[in-house]
């Protein structure tokens, strides 16, 4: 990751973009077997007769027909599920995006130079925004080295969604709106706005065509600060953007109607570089415990954040960083890849800033003050009340296990990422004695405009090596062979997801085909196995590998009943952030990253007698 963040001349960001592969379509026969593969663990014999049926029928009748108007669309688009995966995944959703879909996570500077102290707020956000508008500066220089599998590229164009970037509420869906652009396209808004207190603020990043340095950031920041101490809170209008789609976007529409100058507020918001959240919190998280930082990420203050921003840099009371990010214009990666390059930066210079003193005569701040009326009030008052409700039923936990990591995983010949996997479909069947339905991330960015793909880590091969580790009867030579046979299986099914061979997205254009078509829901959509096994967003783990750097993250369960277990692998440690709603009583995070940590134990111990 290091060699990607150099910001080297020698590459363009985007030079491998026109020479990227389409994302292709693969075979009906294909996808229908590994279907019918997945739904195994969570199907008596009959049931599975039943679905192997449906499955048939589906293959030979609707879904053939189904499948080569899919080859028709594939031909005409380089990215045949890019605009259906951005609609149905994200921008037709009504649920509230904050605390449903938006991911947030801890910054690690804590780790070296930044632990929790009072007063550091400002000072260290100054240095914080320096190091951030270098890196946009890197990207709209195209100086951000294409991030590459070995020597193949990876699509970067989701690179272009981190700055300058927001959703906007639609009644029925909502739209996605970028400003953002490279030198060599054009002038690009260069502002911020900054959060506090209730109350919005913006100023320029640049001045005479300059990045300002740290100490005019801590002047505009200072100016903000005073600005708001000792004075009545502003009335909060970033709270609606907590609220259930809807209703935000006629609340929208109704404040546009209210005075004109409302409009500009908001396309000033939409298109500024990100947001900066200057918040009164004090969650001082440790290295090892990074819990009340992240759930302050997730399920903090909505008054100083604008939840439909792709990118809301938290800065708290006590000196430490988070972030707050809409997932529809990008996925995870983007902002790892973002903050390790800070937490190097930052690293590297020790935190401190070693240039000149000198403020040069920029302008102030300027607030930005939108006109209410009472109508408008009650409604940030609902959407604060519904999301503070919301947000106190979620549990969150993000510790660190710090036994071994994957040095100690990769000397036995295992792949990490498989451990933990295991080590979570281990802990699931251990805490709720039936297997766990579970989505990871699989990366598709070797092709154009590529996103992400379903991997399925709930395997029979899995559910079998489970079965084994909890009947004492099984010798550990027989689990050793049942844990082979899982991680054989888990590292086969990725390689698919990776190359364009998964079945979740094929399915989902099949699916979407038919209702455009305005056909009947195929029977094989609306079979209880369907559902049962996580198809149509039912997933009850809902999980991924954020990365082998310092940089972590968390998300909320996918359904109700469900966890969300984010994790970082480092050489000496994995750390985890796993997410449940209380108001589901089955389910306990705490619990569940316990049993995690033993379940990685148990795999170390089995595997370090055997070579996989």
């Amino acid at each position: 990751m290091a060699n990607q963040v150099s910001g080297s001349p020698a590459e363009r960001t985007f030079q491998y973009q026109s020479g990227l592969p389409s994302l292709p379509v693969p075979t009906l026969e294909d996808s229908l077997a590994k279907y019918l593969d997945a739904v195994r663990p969570f199907a008596s014999p009959e049931e599975y007769q039943i679905t192997a049926g449906i499955v048939g029928r589906f293959g030979e009748g609707i879904g053939k027909d189904l499948h080569q108007k899919l080859l028709l669309r594939a031909k005409m688009k380089r990215n045949w599920l890019e605009e259906w995966w951005l609609d149905s995944a994200y921008l037709e959703l009504r649920m509230p995006s904050q605390l449903n879909v938006n991911f947030g996570g801890p910054a690690p500077y804590l780790e070296h130079c930044w632990p929790p102290a009072e007063g550091a707020q400002l000072h260290r956000t100054s240095i914080t925004l320096w190091h951030t508008l270098q890196y946009w500066n890197l990207i709209r220089t195209e100086r951000l080295p294409t991030q590459k599998a070995g020597s193949v590229p990876y699509d970067m164009d989701q690179f272009r969604m981190l700055f300058c970037t927001c959703k906007v509420p639609g009644v029925v869906k909502d739209t996605i709106l970028n400003y953002f652009k490279t030198e060599s396209e054009g002038p690009c808004p260069s502002h911020v706005v900054v959060m506090c207190r209730g109350r919005i603020f913006t100023f320029d990043a640049l001045y005479e065509g300059h990045i300002l340095t740290p100490p005019e950031m801590l002047r505009q920041l200072s100016h903000v600060k005073q600005s708001c101490e000792g004075e009545a809170e502003g009335d909060g209008v970033s709270a609606l953007t907590s609220e259930e789609r809807t209703s935000w976007a006629r609340t929208r529409e109704y404040l546009i109607g209210l005075d004109p100058v409302n409009k500009t507020i908001l396309e000033t918001i939409q298109s500024s570089l990100f947001v900066i959240s200057l918040d009164d919190s004090k969650p001082y998280p440790t290295a090892e415990n990074y819990t009340p930082l992240t759930l302050q990420t997730l399920t903090g203050d909505p008054t100083s954040r604008w939840g439909d921003k792709s990118y809301n840099l938290l800065c708290f009371a006590d000196g430490t960083f988070g972030s707050h990010c809409d997932h529809a214009p990008f996925d995870a990666m983007v902002l790892v890849t973002h903050c390790y390059h800070l937490d190097q930066q930052i690293k590297a210079t020790d935190g401190r800033w070693k240039g000149t003193a000198q403020v040069r005569p920029m302008a102030l701040p300027e607030e930005l003050v939108f006109t209410v009326d009472d109508r408008v009030r009650r409604d940030i008052k609902h959407a604060k009340q519904q999301y503070l409700e919301t947000a106190a039923q979620l549990q969150v936990v993000c510790c660190a296990f710090t036994s071994f990591g994957k040095a100690a995983i990769k000397q036995r010949k295992v792949h990490p990422d498989t451990f933990v996997q295991l080590a979570l479909q281990l802990a699931y069947y251990k805490l709720h004695g039936r297997p766990g339905s579970c989505y990871e991330t699989a990366t598709t960015r070797r092709f154009y405009h590529g996103r992400t793909e379903t991997m399925r880590p709930c395997t029979l091969e899995a559910q079998q090596w489970c079965r084994a580790m909890l009947n004492p009867a099984v010798t550990d030579s027989a689990r050793r062979r049942a844990l082979e046979l899982a991680f054989n299986k888990h590292n086969s099914l990725m390689a698919d997801a990776q190359n364009g061979k998964g079945f979740d997205r094929h399915l989902l254009g099949l699916y979407l085909i038919a209702r455009e078509e305005g056909l009947p829901t195929p029977d094989l959509f609306t079979d209880p196995l369907y559902a049962k096994s996580g198809g149509g967003g039912n997933f009850v783990l809902s999980t991924s590998l954020v990365g082998y750097t310092t940089v972590m993250g968390a998300v909320a369960p996918m359904v109700h009943q469900g966890y969300g277990f984010f994790y970082q692998i480092r050489d000496d440690r994995i750390l985890a952030s796993c997410t449940a709603w209380k108001s589901f009583p089955e389910t306990d995070a705490e619990t569940m990253f316990h049993t995690v940590c033993v379940s990685m134990h148990e795999i170390l111990q089995l595997v370090t007698t055997a070579q996989l």
